[in-house]
């Protein structure tokens, strides 16, 4: 099995997922070949929590243009992980 923290890329800071924090729902990017039971595992042995549900979904890369020249930024994996009620994730709870 994967490190964990090679797993979890990085928090997802938008106004949609400080939302999500309401219901209890955290949001990270993620390694694209991860799976839904790696992201469970990564998530409570890092934070120490219970995950309830892992809904994952790919971003496609966007159309950019440097100068004249056409480019894509990259494609990544977004993963919304809901945790049991009364656990929390402590570098979500300053923003």
């Amino acid at each position: 099995m994967k490190d964990p923290h090679d797993i979890l890329r990085r928090p997802v800071i938008t106004e949609k997922s400080m939302a999500l924090l309401a219901e209890n729902k955290y949001t990270f990017f993620v390694d694209p070949k991860a799976t839904k039971f790696e992201i469970r595992k990564a998530v409570e042995s890092i934070f120490k929590v219970k995950v309830l549900k892992v809904n994952t979904m790919r971003v496609k890369g966007k159309v950019k243009r440097v100068r004249r020249a056409p480019g894509r930024t990259p494609e990544r994996k977004k993963a919304i992980v809901t945790l049991q009620p009364g656990d929390k994730i402590e570098i979500f709870e300053g923003l």
